[in-house]
């Protein structure tokens, strides 16, 4: 009677078991269910319950599989916890300083945005740079990122041509995603992603030749003073880096 209770108990014992990751099981879920079984055996041999032991080793278990899901999740995206965590300390700067000046300085919709911009821009980092086999590629993908955050971080805050509200300014928006597309289309490869920082970099050369065709632009909200040539000089900056980028992309060697 007490053989058929314990083989019962470990069936159902054996079934969270499954919860353990994969290498975790495999290593130790068959040492797992025989250590309960001879456990309940020495019980029963006692002459002692069965049930309120097996009920106590479940939750036992149970725990100890949130403890080692909780470690893998945090061995596993070790990175990503890390990034989460600085996104959140750089939001706290602002909003330290909103207490402590009593302005209103960022809303709710501000630090929605900069977190998202922040996150996302350093989780697109860890994605794709693990693919890089060399220190230049990683180089290039940290460079053209850095280019496209604080592009649109310039244009949503302050605006790079005139204010954040004139539409030209929405051209630098059109410069990111051919940056995305072409970063899709190459699927990362080191020569597609040369070419397609080749191709933003003449994108956003274009968007204040254009706006100049268009409409002689007001001065930089960067510096009032810095005008055409200022806006001209910026510019040429994101350009360099995109360029950059590229250039290191085609020194680079990854296995996708």
């Amino acid at each position: 009677m007490n053989e058929r209770l314990i083989r019962r108990y470990r069936n159902w014992y054996a079934k969270p078991l499954r919860l353990y990751s994969k290498p975790y099981y495999e290593r130790f879920g068959e040492g797992m269910k025989q250590a309960f079984t001879d456990l309940l055996r020495e019980r029963a041999e006692e002459g002692r319950g069965l049930f309120g032991y097996a009920l106590w080793l479940f939750i036992e278990t149970s725990a100890g599989i949130i403890r080692e899901n909780i470690t893998s999740i945090v061995r596993q995206n070790k990175n990503i916890i890390y990034l989460a965590l600085g996104t959140a300390f750089i939001l706290l700067m602002p909003l330290i300083a909103m207490l402590f000046t009593n302005q209103v300085v960022w809303d709710l919709t501000d630090f929605i945005v900069a977190g998202t911009l922040i996150f996302g821009t350093g989780l697109a980092y860890e994605l794709v740079a693990r693919k890089g086999g060399t220190m230049a590629y990683r180089v290039a993908v940290g460079i053209a990122l850095a280019a496209a955050f604080l592009l649109v971080w310039m244009n949503l805050a302050v605006g790079i041509i005139g204010s954040e509200d004139n539409p030209i300014n929405l051209m630098y928006f059109g410069v990111v995603t051919i940056g995305i597309l072409g970063a899709t289309i190459a699927r990362l490869r080191p020569r597609g992603m040369a070419r397609t920082l080749f191709a933003t970099a003449l994108a956003q050369a274009l968007v204040p030749a254009i706006a100049l065709m268009i409409k002689k632009p007001q001065v930089t909200s960067v510096e009032a003073s810095m005008g055409v040539l200022g806006v001209l000089g910026l510019n040429a900056f994101f350009v360099m880096m995109f360029i950059g980028s590229a250039l290191l992309f085609r020194r680079s060697r990854i296995r996708l």
